[in-house]
């Protein structure tokens, strides 16, 4: 079977530390996570960003959305975290590169930034939302540059 990611690239005019605290911290995650919650429960991330660490989406009443770990860590230039929502029954077996990835480099103080998200492969109906996760990611990623430019 074909696997199923939402890849994307933006380049950001800001060092590649900016942008890893756009990504990472939590001022920062509050804004861009908004644009996952499509008219649903608006919710924030939190984590330590630590290798194993847990992630946890949350909703305003404090209650996970969606929960993962972190499966890859180097500082300002890879992170990637597994994302399971909790209120689905089943839970799918992961590989080294599922959840979302973000990978950064940086170039004469210009960052590339490189989002994986999936597998959406092993989902019923993975095309569908991975699609729909394209979809978000276009709204994310101009966020997530607009705060590390500022």
């Amino acid at each position: 079977m074909e696997k199923l990611f939402v890849d994307k690239t933006i380049e950001i005019n800001a060092p590649v530390s900016s942008v890893w605290d756009a990504i990472t911290k939590r001022k920062n995650t509050d804004e861009w996570a908004l644009e996952f919650s499509s008219g649903g429960p608006q919710f924030h991330i939190e984590s330590s960003w630590e290798l194993g660490s847990p992630v946890y989406w949350k909703g305003k009443d404090g209650t996970v959305i969606v929960e993962g770990n972190v499966t890859a860590l180097e500082m300002n230039k890879l992170l990637r975290f597994t994302v399971f929502d909790v209120r689905s029954s089943a839970r799918l077996d992961v590989s080294e590169e599922d959840g979302i990835t973000f990978k950064l480099s940086e170039e004469h103080g210009v960052t590339t930034l490189h989002i994986l998200q999936g597998d959406f492969s092993v989902m019923t109906d993975g095309k569908i939302y991975r699609d729909a996760s394209a979809g978000i990611w276009d709204k994310v990623l101009p966020k997530i540059k607009m705060l590390a430019e500022k």
